[in-house]
């Protein structure tokens, strides 16, 4: 690496830029062009140093502002992985399985949904809920997003937690 790819890297950071040619943007703030960027990006994830590159919606800026989490009881009489069966409704964003805490804590399957308003996302999880007969359920809704870097949460708002 050299510093023109460190200073690639610092503009990254701060994600891509809200313009047609974001690539051409970073480019004229580093005195290269689009291409050559690109270029950069690509010799950088060959190297291992860029391991993911991806898209990240801010959720609240676009009107998404209900998150939540939905503990699940297993439910016997369903024939195969009710794990399979929720990940396969399109409101589904993420689903995984847990082993429980017996007496404590009964949810095995966990499934987070994302919505405009808590009455919709309340009114999907009922419609899974009456469609694969699995009413023993709890809804935790998120009340603050926290953005995951190494070692420190940083809020939405800014502000720093260790």
């Amino acid at each position: 690496m050299d510093p023109l790819d460190l200073h690639l890297l610092s503009e990254l950071e701060g994600g891509l830029p809200p313009v047609r040619e974001p690539y051409e943007e970073i480019g004229r703030r580093l005195n290269l062009t689009g291409s050559e960027v690109l270029e950069r990006i690509r010799k950088l994830q060959n190297a291992g140093i860029i391991r993911k590159f991806r898209a990240r919606i801010n959720q609240r800026r676009v009107g998404i502002s209900a998150n939540a989490l939905v503990a699940w009881k297993h439910v016997d009489s369903l024939n195969g992985d009710m794990g399979s069966l929720l990940a396969s409704y399109p409101c589904v964003t993420h689903c995984y399985e847990r082993l429980p805490v017996p007496g404590r804590w009964e949810y095995t399957v966990y499934t987070v949904h994302h919505g405009y308003s808590r009455d919709a996302v309340l009114a999907e999880i009922g419609e899974i809920a009456d469609h694969i007969c699995a009413h023993e359920y709890v809804v935790l809704f998120s009340t603050e997003e926290f953005k995951r870097v190494p070692n420190v949460r940083v809020r939405e708002n800014g502000s720093n937690t260790a």
